[in-house]
């Protein structure tokens, strides 16, 4: 009986399940970081290519090879494989629109993961 009342390693089990807790929410908001930066990113790299691409003499094809070498540059390129660019009316001006469909990591940069579409626009010049 006096073994089961002791207190004696009761320590150690209670520092292994906070410690496995305690992983478990610092890994997830470690992914929710990631995933964030690279939206982040892609927006930027979108919107940064629109403009380039609606500047004068120069291409939507333009703006949207730009977004590509963006997000090479900052991420892994495969996250600017599947980038248009378009020009497009709305509200009586003339716009390029370079969007970007980009897989979200899930599950770190090499995991599974989901799809995001982000979109820039800028008046053409």
């Amino acid at each position: 009986m006096r073994r089961l009342a002791s207190d004696e390693g009761s320590a150690v089990v209670e520092f292994v399940l906070v410690s496995v807790l305690v992983v478990a929410v610092l890994l997830g908001v470690l992914q929710l970081t990631l995933a964030l930066h690279v939206r982040n990113t892609i927006v930027d790299a979108a919107g940064e290519g629109a403009r380039h691409g609606a500047l004068e003499g120069s291409s939507p094809a333009a703006g949207a090879e730009r977004t590509r070498e963006l997000i090479g540059t900052a991420l892994n390129p495969r996250y600017g494989d599947d980038v248009s660019a378009e020009v497009v009316e709305r509200d009586g001006m003339v716009l390029v629109e370079v969007t970007v469909r980009a897989p979200v990591p899930v599950l770190g940069l090499l995991g599974p993961s989901g799809t995001m579409t982000a979109s820039g626009r800028a008046v053409q010049e």
